[in-house]
């Protein structure tokens, strides 16, 4: 079936876009929304029946959009926040219903899981994926634990690639755009035999900055990307499916560096007119020779993926996974030439999972239990050098390698106690351990021995101790569903997630001896509520979801400047985590797609939010009224409204977006220089697609009026920071992509 976005039904339902009044519908009775299959529940099942807030999108419909890359998504899904960390191109910040987690370092888990093919992604680093090859994405709200291998507080996304077909298949896709975009990506698979199939893709992504470097005559908020993917499908029996695939992705982008609003108060620089130009000159400092300036994430990996069904009702399954991830990163707080607040960073990520499951499937029951292990390993080295403090320089030098042992059980049973009633129930239990070795010091010199240099002079060591902990917990999950009729189906439910503690690399043990003993775990309860219809005839699909969460000792990680030696200037910093006391957070959310006739498809995504500090402890004093939930909006809007009608042989579709956030704060306490305003997102897409779909034409607009969005910040200046550290006035803010225009052209055969 074709609609008004030249796709199928089914594609533009996954997008899960939503709401409209009855009386706007006026598609002719033929005209219907096709189910869409997910896996939200380890097996296939139709969305509308699934009893959780899950949105998904097709790789057709987020291709039809213009979406690059997982920040995209956001603007179809509601309370979900997905942006790049702070001073890079590829590290994902991720944070749904107002929990998540921006620290990179090692030590600190996201509160939002990333899988890739059912491969939980430990380490944020390179994270940020670029949308292709895939065949859909899925977004979970809420706790996820009893039916996946690592525990999420937050919620899930699912990055599902494309599987390999039957039949010899290929595609090109080549795009040229503003900024001078020029991407190419090439696909394709050939069965060997009749049970072996083999495939790859491989992905160039490449962009001139969106500013420029006034320095090192270099790019700002450029773009170098090189990715494949090779996978094989062996099918010994027909009961039996194996997958193996290899990866890699190398950005080889330029470090980002953020717009400073102040004028420089040493060197007495300007604020540049442009906000994505800078004047850092980090790349070719003596700060960062220890690395060459170079800015690099390499990411890679195998999966090996095995599901036996072993009768009608039973299915064994097996994942195992091992992931590298390296990264050689210039962070240039300042902004400037000078060397006041530059920080050369290395990244080293490791993690092998393996996880067992086994499915049951019955006529009035399905039961998913599993057991999965994950050794993980992340270590950063980076030195903060403050060149300005003295004629040498001061550089303080941390060393942090966090590693993590953890094994859970878990199960999901769902029953149905009648043919329309259903009881869900499951749980989880999970022991993780984290060890921790931790060196700080400090140096006179543009660099520590770390680094390559070898004449710095030691000062002071700050923190050297080794920890460990274990975390144990166990997380229950219970769910009611009533199918009132084939077309609506009400639930109601409970969910529990858990993060365990760690330890904080940047933790001062010299100065406070209390980090030895790391941070603890949070906890959040979740009551969900919900009702999926499709009504109007199947010409209307509507998805409601009203949740109340309780979160429990959130784990907050900030960096203070310290004054080490009594001059009144601060010369090094200590990490600062807190487990805030208690947080509420409340919510309604709305999907729905609507066929409002031969030609137009209308759709909107609302999501409402009331995220609350109850408590947060200060010296014996409760401060929650001064603190807030970090990367939340209270409000999301997005409307679609889509055309098409057939054009030379073809069919030729046009279609709108406009995409609406509230005010954010970045952290947890309001700084208004870095924290972003309530603001509006508008894009267009026109695409033209043959007869046999072999040709996609498309024209992509995005962010037509050129919002200015900040999407981060460093304040360790003036603008109401909380700390100060150097001397330049260091507050720098960064920003997500201007005013954009992609052309693409797309052959598949």
């Amino acid at each position: 079936m074709r609609n008004s976005l030249g796709i199928s039904a089914k594609s533009l339902a996954i997008l899960g876009l939503t709401i409209a009044p009855p009386g706007a519908i006026h598609a002719q009775e033929s005209a219907t929304i096709e189910e869409i299959i997910v896996t939200a529940q380890r097996r296939e099942e139709n969305l509308q029946q699934v009893p959780a807030a899950v949105t998904a999108l097709s790789a057709d419909a987020l291709a039809e959009s213009g979406a690059a890359d997982l920040r995209d998504i956001a603007q179809f899904v509601p309370s979900v926040t997905l942006e790049p960390s702070r001073a890079t191109n590829s590290t994902l910040t991720a944070f749904i219903r107002g929990v998540g987690q921006q620290d990179p370092l090692a030590g600190f888990e996201q509160g939002v899981a990333l899988y890739v093919d059912d491969i939980y992604i430990a380490r944020p680093q390179g994270a940020l994926l670029d949308i292709y090859d895939i065949e859909r994405v899925e977004v979970l709200r809420g706790p996820q634990g009893t039916l996946y291998g690592r525990n999420a507080v937050g919620g899930a996304i699912k990055y599902v690639t494309r599987r390999l077909g039957q039949d010899p298949e290929f595609r090109l896709k080549a795009s040229a755009g503003s900024y001078g975009q020029r991407d190419i990506v090439g696909a394709g698979s050939v069965p060997v035999s009749n049970n072996f199939r083999i495939g790859a893709s491989v992905a160039s992504f490449g962009r001139d900055g969106f500013g420029s470097n006034l320095v090192t005559g270099g790019e700002n908020y450029n773009k170098e990307v090189l990715a494949y993917r090779i996978s094989a499908e062996y099918e010994p029996v027909d009961s039996m499916l194996v997958r193996l695939a290899y990866d890699k992705t190398d950005d080889d982008s330029a470090g980002v560096a953020g717009h400073r609003p102040f004028p420089a108060a040493i060197s007495g620089d300007p604020v540049l007119s442009n906000v994505r130009d800078t004047r850092a000159g980090i790349a070719d400092a003596a700060s960062a020779a220890g690395i060459k300036g170079n800015n690099e994430v390499i990411s890679e990996g195998f999966h090996l993926s095995v599901d036996w069904s072993i009768d009608a009702d039973w299915t064994l399954r097996s994942i195992t996974s091992r992931r590298d991830n390296y990264s050689e990163t210039v962070i240039d707080f300042d902004s400037l030439e000078s060397m006041d607040f530059d920080a050369p960073a290395v990244y080293d990520n490791n993690q092998f999972s393996q996880e067992f499951q086994l499915l049951y499937s019955a006529d009035r029951i399905d039961v998913v239990a599993g057991i999965y292990y994950l050794d993980a390993g992340a270590a950063n080295d980076f030195d903060v050098v403050l060149g300005l403090l003295n004629p040498l320089g001061i550089s303080a030098y941390t060393g942090g390698e966090v590693d993590t042992k953890a094994w859970s059980v878990f199960a999901d049973a769902t029953y149905d106690l009648t043919d329309r009633l259903s009881l869900s129930v499951g749980g989880r239990y999970t022991d993780d351990t984290r060890t921790a070795d931790i060196f700080r010091a400090n140096y006179l010199g543009l660099g520590s021995p770390a680094f390559g240099n070898g004449g710095a002079i030691p000062l002071a060591v700050t923190s050297d101790y080794e920890a460990e902990k274990t975390f144990t917990d166990f997380s229950p999950r219970a769910n009611l569903s009533y199918q009132v009729n084939e077309d609506v189906l009400l639930y109601a439910g409970y969910s529990q997630g858990f993060k365990a503690g760690s330890f904080d690399p940047r933790g001062a043990n010299f100065a406070t001896p209390e980090v030895e003993n790391g941070y603890g775990p949070e906890t959040l309860d979740s009551l969900e509520a919900g009702v999926k219809a499709t009504w109007a005839g199947g010409r209307a699909l509507t998805n409601i979801a009203a949740f109340h969460s309780e979160y429990e000792d959130m784990q907050i990680p900030g960096s203070l400047g310290v004054d080490s030696d009594g001059d009144g200037v601060n010369d090094d910093f200590v990490g600062a985590v807190t487990n805030a006391g208690s947080a509420k957070i409340g919510g309604l959310e709305f999907e729905g797609l609507f066929l409002l006739g031969d030609s137009f498809t209308a759709n909107l995504v609302v999501s409402r939010l009331n995220p609350r500090i109850e408590e947060w402890t200060f010296n014996g004093e409760n401060i929650a009224n001064l603190r807030r939930i970090q990367n939340t909006p209270e409000s999301m809007y997005s409307f679609g409204l889509n055309y098409r009608t057939e054009l030379g042989g073809g069919s030729l579709t046009a279609g709108f977006n406009w995409t609406y956030n509230s005010d954010i704060v970045q952290f947890e306490i309001a700084q208004p220089i870095i924290d972003q305003e309530s603001y509006s997102i508008r894009n267009v897409s026109i695409v033209w697609t043959s007869g046999d779909d072999s040709w996609r034409v498309g024209l992509h607009g995005r962010n037509l009026s050129g919002e200015d969005v900040k999407t981060a910040g460093y304040c360790f200046g003036s603008g109401g920071c909380l700390t100060q550290l150097g001397l330049e006035d260091n507050t720098t803010i960064f920003y997500g992509p201007p005013r954009t225009w992609t052309g693409t052209v797309e052959y598949r055969f």
